[in-house]
């Protein structure tokens, strides 16, 4: 996914959560959510 299409969908999310004249979709919340979850992999590790 592009720099693009992700700051595009983050935007979606933000108004869809904050702005009081849109419409609660809660579907649509949890598809951008999972669109935009990290990819699960290890963990980098801290330096001691």
């Amino acid at each position: 996914m592009s720099d693009t299409e992700i700051a595009r969908k983050l935007a979606e999310l933000d108004r869809l959560l904050n702005d009081p004249e849109t419409r609660m979709d809660a579907g649509r919340v949890w598809i951008l959510a999972q669109e935009l979850k990290a990819p699960a992999g290890p963990l980098p590790r801290r330096a001691a």
